[in-house]
């Protein structure tokens, strides 16, 4: 297999270095084709470095798999995008797209603000011929061992149907090609299965996606259908999907939370048979897991950007790398612009 090389702000997100530090070197260890740039303060990067084996993390970087590199700001979750995006120079998050946009890396990863990398992916990336704007898309677990891509997930907070549309084939591409299903599901997320249901804008994708030929289009899905593997591709905009995902994710959080201290408060016998219960949940729903599909690509870019959750923890970031290594490995944006002049709609 060819050499993966990934760009990490190492400085985004809640935690920063903490907790991308020892998921880039849990990376390493488990793909040993993979070279990683860990992009931040490197005074600060090399304190968790040294938390970590000396031994793997001096044979990391003598071999250059490894390699440190310094930038002078870090742009803070609650800042403007637009405020970001012009004083972005020397950022972490801007030098670590620099490295994808003059191909010193395959991929960056951060967990960042989601504007301003949405911004910046843009200005320095560029769109897809065809794209309006990138979405943040993302597999979810359903029911029956079945997975469903959703998207947008908060890169787009107003869309309009023109974008729903090109939503939807980048959707059903990426079902094609990282799923492996032959003729993707694609759904519109309503507030009803009507089709005099919803806003304008839903209306108005529906009726482009049913006379598409390409898109199996199936028509409207209400949120508590995400889980169920109704469909394979599930579209809407950016708020509306960023809320659905996030109440999904605490609803599960939640639910497992309650289970744990309501055991905790039995007897002694009960304390016992709970930690049995406690790993056939885990065999039987451990998939719902967010931190395990923690990372959502931005789809329709000329390259690849992985968003991971600004509150990720080691075993979520390093699912956002995973998620980066499959979209290197799957060729995601080639795949897409191959696609995309056939099927998306034609203008008059």
């Amino acid at each position: 297999m060819d050499n993966l090389t990934i760009a990490l702000d190492a400085m985004s997100g809640d935690f920063g270095p903490r907790i991308v530090v020892p998921a880039a070197i849990q990376a390493l260890n488990c793909y040993p084709n993979l070279s990683l740039f860990l992009v931040g303060d490197p005074t600060e990067i090399s304190f968790f470095l040294s938390k970590e084996n000396s031994e793997l993390v001096t044979q990391y970087q003598s071999s250059g798999r490894l390699n440190l590199i310094e930038s002078s700001s870090v742009i803070a979750n609650d800042i403007k995008p637009s405020y970001a995006i012009r004083h972005s120079q020397g950022s972490s998050m801007r030098i670590a797209l620099e490295f994808v946009k003059d191909n010193k890396a395959q991929a960056c990863v951060s967990a960042g603000n989601t504007g301003a990398l949405m911004g910046l992916s843009k200005l320095l990336l560029h769109s897809l011929t065809g794209i309006d704007r990138p979405a943040l898309v993302a597999t979810i677990p359903a029911l029956n061992n079945q997975n469903t891509v959703v998207l947008d997930l908060g890169a787009n907070a107003q869309c309009d149907s023109d974008m729903l549309v090109q939503f939807a084939i980048m959707g059903e591409i990426l079902a094609k090609t990282v799923l492996k299903i032959e003729h993707p599901r694609v759904a519109l997320l309503n507030i009803g299965e009507e089709d005099i249901k919803g806003l304008d804008k839903i209306r108005a994708a529906a009726e482009v996606l049913k006379s598409n030929d390409q898109i199996n289009y199936i028509g409207y899905l209400e949120g508590n259908e995400l889980l169920t593997g109704k469909t394979d591709v599930l579209v809407c905009d950016g708020f509306v999907g960023n809320v659905t995902l996030k109440t999904v994710e605490g609803l599960i959080k939640i639910f497992m939370s309650s289970f744990k201290l309501s055991l905790g408060r039995h007897s002694f016998f009960i304390k016992l048979l709970s930690k049995w219960l406690q790993r056939m949940i885990t065999k039987n729903f451990g998939y719902l897991d967010p931190g395990r599909y923690n990372g959502a690509c931005l789809l329709g870019l000329r390259s690849i950007v992985i968003k991971s959750h600004g509150s990720a923890n080691q075993k979520s970031f390093f699912a956002a790398i995973e998620q980066a290594i499959l979209a290197i490995q799957t060729n995601i944006p080639e795949k897409i612009a191959m696609s995309l002049s056939s099927a998306l709609p034609k203008s008059e």
